[in-house]
């Protein structure tokens, strides 16, 4: 009753473990973006219907896989390389399809785990929706993704463990050099699809999406925001619960923040300059 979908680039490593926890499902994907290590290998090895696509962006990329792909189920199962289903979530994903109703979608919890510590407290949200019915979710933004449903979703028990740190420090902050980048463009195409920003609206606008963009604009306007993310996760969010693994992430997220932050400031300079010069020549 469940088709599984993978996402891949060179996930050799993590690849295996993930396709062992969906053994259950008789209908795996993996949509892979051209990996050149044996990532393609070890999915047709363990006999996953395997898409190629050159990823352009997380939305782009995700959405098309749901519009595109052919799943032999009518619910689908999201997960990445990196990311294990635990018996009692795919037990209550089983359960929870069967008596779905009018719900074309179901959150799942995920347990990040850092330094063999999960990250109970300090993560910024455990909770994502990754079952449902493809022709009725859609994704938004260039990285990080939000997911857009069409209908009713609901929640199920159970853990999706998601070990983001497998491949060592180096390849998190490669990663996350690469997220940054995606998030600065994303906030100069929402500045730039929107008039002006109003904090009134953040908090009284009718609209979800229109009430969202004034909220993101709040939060990318704060002063000192790197450090705001920090407290907001180790203090806020009792992130010091986690221990060391906490302090760690928490520094880690406010430097992931603080990238975001310059990379913005030198996109817009660079966007001004160029407005600049066209100016100049006519």
């Amino acid at each position: 009753m469940i088709s599984v979908l993978v996402l891949t680039k060179n996930e050799q490593q993590d690849l295996p473990g993930c396709l062992a926890s969906v053994t259950w499902s008789d209908d795996v994907h993996v949509l892979d973006s051209y990996s050149t290590d044996n990532t393609l290998e070890i999915a047709r090895q363990a006999g996953a219907h395997v898409t190629l696509r050159r990823f352009d962006n997380w939305a782009a990329h995700q959405n098309w896989g749901l519009q595109n792909m052919r799943f032999r189920h009518p619910w689908v199962f999201y997960l990445d390389a990196d990311e294990r289903a635990t018996p009692e979530l795919v037990e209550s994903m089983q359960r929870a399809v069967r008596l779905a109703g009018d719900t074309v979608a179901f959150r799942v919890q995920r347990r990040d785990f850092f330094l063999g510590t999960w990250l109970r407290h300090v993560q910024t949200s455990p909770f994502y929706v990754r079952l449902f019915r493809p022709e009725k979710m859609r994704y938004e933004r260039l990285v990080n993704p939000v997911s857009i449903a069409d209908g009713p979703v609901g929640a199920v028990a159970g853990y999706l463990d998601h070990y983001p740190f497998s491949k060592g420090i180096s390849h998190w902050f490669d990663r996350h050099n690469s997220y940054s980048t995606l998030e600065a463009q994303q906030i100069l195409a929402n500045r730039a699809a929107h008039s002006s920003f109003s904090l009134k609206q953040a908090f009284t606008a009718k609209d979800f999406h229109e009430r969202r963009f004034h909220q993101k604009e709040l939060f990318y306007r704060l002063p000192a925001r790197p450090l705001l993310k920090f407290l907001m996760l180790y203090i806020g969010k009792r992130g010091f619960l986690d221990g060391r693994a906490g302090l760690t992430y928490a520094i880690l997220q406010s430097i992931y923040e603080y990238m975001i932050v310059l990379k913005t400031e030198e996109l817009a300079a660079a966007d001004a300059s160029q407005a600049k010069a066209q100016g100049g020549g006519a």
